[in-house]
């Protein structure tokens, strides 16, 4: 068992701090964008303010019949009460003009028309006094109480500016307490909903990690009917299938040891068997000659049969090797070992390209080969006179979908029941009597080697594909 690679995240980390950021940011972010028009807004409340003192010092000068005549003492304390230098009175095409006893003369006057109320010059005004220097001079121009009248401040920007930046700071403070508190309300509700079940799935899953073969580790899934509930269903059914699989994996590992056991044991008394069946056989005696061939092809069967269990416990547990191979001579060497090249009745064709070379494992691909050759004569075999020309051939032809190696023959092809299972170990066999271990090896092997192997229909015979992916294929094929 793998031991643990990573640990789980603390309850302020991972999904949970990644969910109260985003939140956050997203309030802020919507927050900076309100602000903008409320900044504009502020602003604009503010220059009315003062435009509404004007008006006031307009409605003065409108009063008087000569502006000249009023005392001094109570124009500066108008232009005081308004935090203006001036107030410029205009009716009719006519200017009155309030300042103070010490006139102001300013060095940068920048306008502020409050008769353009569109929201766009409204914040590029705002935005303008938050970011100006210090020294300037606002000239407010807006419209007075009467028709074709209009009023006209001059007054330092510093007061307006440093109410903005007063208004701005109390905004971040409500906005980063809103975003806080928001973020935090919606972090609980979602990791009541999501977060925790989450969380829980994760722990389960590390858990059951460690140790698979716990079967109270097993997720107990809730009764949600949303994805959380379909993957918690899903997790406990797939615990379930590997608390199984692990368990019968070791009764079936444990039942392999002794079967290889009393195998091992069995095949030896059964060579002890043989020979003494050998022997028996040399005697004159017609009734031993008569019975001896058939005592020594049971034991042939059942010493091939005890050889096959320990082959097959022992070739699937070995990865394969890579090795460029040619396959012509690997074919001929199979076709020897399976009594194919000298057969005093089958015949037998190769025919591989001679300069096909495959990356393959020579050793596991010659046991498939040698199996499904070996199987093709024994079906010959057993169907005798009845096929007038025996014959078995091995083609291989690359093509886009991958390399084809067929193994063929003409004899009287495979019971409709012994197609269901063919690649099922002891279940399926090409032939009566056997195991169906070499097709189940021969699987095995093919799909190791990234390729299928499966069982071709045609009218006579039997015939059987193996498809290897053209990555196996070496392209340099001149040595």
């Amino acid at each position: 068992m793998t031991t643990r690679s990573s640990a789980l995240p603390g309850r302020f980390s991972g999904l949970s701090i990644k969910l109260i950021a985003t939140i956050s940011a997203v309030i802020l972010l919507v927050e900076i964008v309100v602000y903008l028009p409320s900044l504009a807004n502020f602003r604009a409340s503010w220059l009315d303010d003062r435009l509404r003192v004007g008006v006031v010092g307009a409605r003065v000068l409108d009063a008087v019949p000569d502006v000249m005549a009023l005392p001094r003492s109570l124009t500066d304390r108008l232009l005081t009460s308004a935090g203006a230098y001036a107030i410029v009175y205009r009716r009719d095409g006519q200017s009155q003009l309030i300042e103070l006893a010490d006139p102001v003369t300013p060095e940068l006057v920048v306008t502020a028309d409050m008769r353009q109320r569109d929201l766009p010059s409204l914040i590029m005004g705002a935005i303008d006094t938050l970011l100006a220097g210090p020294g300037r001079t606002l000239r407010i121009i807006g419209p007075g109480d009467l028709d074709q009248t209009m009023v006209e401040l001059l007054m330092p920007e510093r007061p307006l500016r440093q109410d903005m930046l007063d208004y701005s700071g109390q905004v971040v403070f409500i906005s980063l307490a809103l975003a806080l508190l928001t973020a935090l309300t919606l972090y609980l509700l979602a990791s009541y909903l999501f977060i925790h079940p989450v969380r829980r799935l994760t722990e389960n899953m590390l858990a059951f990690r460690q140790a698979p073969e716990n079967g109270s580790l097993i997720i107990a899934p809730s009764a949600r009917r949303d994805e959380i509930g379909i993957a918690e269903r899903e997790l406990a059914a797939m615990e379930t299938d590997i608390f199984t699989l692990l368990r019968q994996r070791r009764h079936l590992a444990d039942l392999g040891l002794a079967v290889a056991k009393i195998n091992h044991d069995l095949r030896n008394t059964l060579t002890s068997a043989q020979l003494l069946s050998d022997q028996v056989a040399t005697l004159d005696d017609p009734k031993v000659q008569r019975l001896a061939p058939r005592l020594v092809t049971t034991l042939d069967r059942a010493i091939g049969f005890a050889q096959s269990v320990l082959d097959y416990g022992r070739e699937t547990a070995l990865p394969p090797v890579l090795a460029p191979t040619r396959l012509r001579p690997l074919v001929d060497e199979a076709a020897f070992d399976a009594r194919l090249s000298a057969h005093p009745r089958i015949t037998f064709t190769n025919a591989t390209p001679d300069t096909l070379l495959l990356n393959i494992d020579s050793g596991q691909m010659g046991r498939v080969l040698l199996n499904l050759l070996k199987n093709a004569r024994e079906a010959l075999e057993a169907a005798g006179t009845k096929i007038e020309a025996p014959e078995v051939s091995f083609t291989a032809v690359p093509g886009t979908q991958g390399i084809t190696l067929s193994v063929s023959d003409n004899g009287p092809g495979l019971a409709p029941r012994a197609r269901d299972k063919l690649f099922v170990a002891f279940e399926g066999s090409a032939r009566a009597g056997g195991t169906g271990l070499g097709l189940a090896i021969a699987r095995e092997i093919v799909e190791a080697h990234g390729g299928q192997i499966s069982l071709v229909d045609q009218p006579v015979g039997t015939r059987f594909d193996l498809v290897l992916p053209n990555a196996l294929l070496v392209k340099n094929q001149s040595t």
